[in-house]
């Protein structure tokens, strides 16, 4: 199975035989992986019902829920790892799913599009309008992103709260690009984090 380039980073990066909550787990493809190759005990939360059902039929156990509401419910420390994959820039409070996630896992992963990526820049600076790209591949008007961040913004973010990077990645479509310059260079990012 051919993961998306950040789900792989994610699934590389899991302890085998963990415990995970895959939250805005789209139609559990990553979790689907985590189960089949590393016997991970996981479990989804997602808010499209087309996606639970997928996700369901492929015999996962996923809930429709609200990443913005539905966080408060899991108990503390119930999970190992925490996953946010191409969902923080969706939140309504970015800063209390983050918080949920981090009480729920010892550990979170959080990906995320960069927007300060210089193909971004380059649109906004010559065609003065909001760019597509392979990374955001919709118009402004229809895209679900309502909290744009870079990789600069999150680290200061997660710096003022005392969070803890334990690793991070940055891609340009499939590959990995350099932490220099990263905020410039990379489409996308995946953070380690925890308390």
């Amino acid at each position: 199975m051919n993961l998306r380039p950040d789900l792989a980073i994610i699934a590389a990066n899991v302890a085998p035989g963990s415990r995970a909550l895959d939250v805005g787990c789209g139609d559990g493809e990553l979790m689907a992986n985590l189960r089949d190759t590393k016997q991970v005990d996981v479990r989804g939360l997602e808010i499209d019902p087309a996606n639970v059902s997928i996700a369901v039929a492929r015999g996962l156990s996923v809930v429709q829920g609200d990443a913005d509401t539905d966080l408060v419910y899991y108990p503390d420390d119930a999970f190992d790892y925490a996953i946010l994959s191409q969902t923080l820039q969706t939140a309504r409070k970015p800063d209390r799913v983050l918080s949920d996630l981090l009480r729920i896992g010892q550990r979170a992963f959080v990906s995320f599009p960069n927007f300060a990526y210089w193909r971004v820049r380059w649109g906004l600076m010559w065609g003065g309008r909001m760019p597509v790209t392979p990374a955001l591949p919709v118009s402004w008007h229809e895209t679900e992103n309502i909290h744009q961040l870079t990789i600069d913004d999150f680290r200061a973010f997660v710096a003022e709260r005392g969070i803890v990077v334990e690793d991070a990645w940055f891609l340009t479509g499939n590959r990995r690009t350099s932490s220099a310059a990263a905020n410039l260079r990379a489409e996308h990012a995946v953070f380690l984090l925890r308390r």
